[in-house]
């Protein structure tokens, strides 16, 4: 019995906790087409004041994730090879400009787990732009025939930036 009067009485903190967060504009995830500078019904009630819109515009933010191991043997791809390969197969495709970055990765492959240094690239565009997606499948393809690769991992969200 004990038990069920907790689980009472946290309920309304829960929900507490839920019409906070919509106040302030947190969610779980935001649709494609949400308008998000619409503030929520209570948020002018609540603080007296209306909503000021954040800065910036919905843009598509791509990251591709690119591995260095190389099968047979072969040595990894270098930092020269890949600012190479981005130059030549990248920034043509996305002259609007970038972000490069390098970390250590795991991956578990074809042939089993392996530990790399890893190379990433963070894409930001226009929700409009139909070719990127394109371009996009393009750099993945070409990375894996020139490094032998198994895959290029592709991750998509939506981000508001103002530049």
């Amino acid at each position: 019995m004990k038990n069920s009067t907790v689980k009472q009485s946290l309920l309304p903190l829960g929900l507490a906790v839920a019409g906070v967060a919509s106040i302030v504009g947190l969610s779980a995830a935001a649709a494609p087409d949400a308008q998000p500078d619409a503030a929520p019904a209570a948020a002018s009630s609540v603080s007296g004041t209306q909503h000021q819109p954040r800065p910036g515009d919905i843009f598509r933010r791509t990251e591709l994730y690119f591995g260095s191991a190389r099968p047979d043997n072969k040595p990894p791809v270098t930092d020269a090879q890949f600012d190479t390969f981005v130059d030549k197969y990248v920034t043509p495709r996305f002259p609007d400009g970038l972000t490069q970055l390098t970390g250590e990765g795991q991956f578990n492959g074809s042939t089993g787990p392996i530990e790399e240094k890893s190379f990433v690239v963070v894409l930001l565009y226009p929700l409009d732009d139909r070719g990127a997606n394109k371009e996009i499948e393009a750099i993945r393809k070409d990375y894996k025939k020139a490094f032998q690769q198994e895959s290029v991992l592709r991750a998509d969200s939506l981000d508001r930036v103002s530049f």
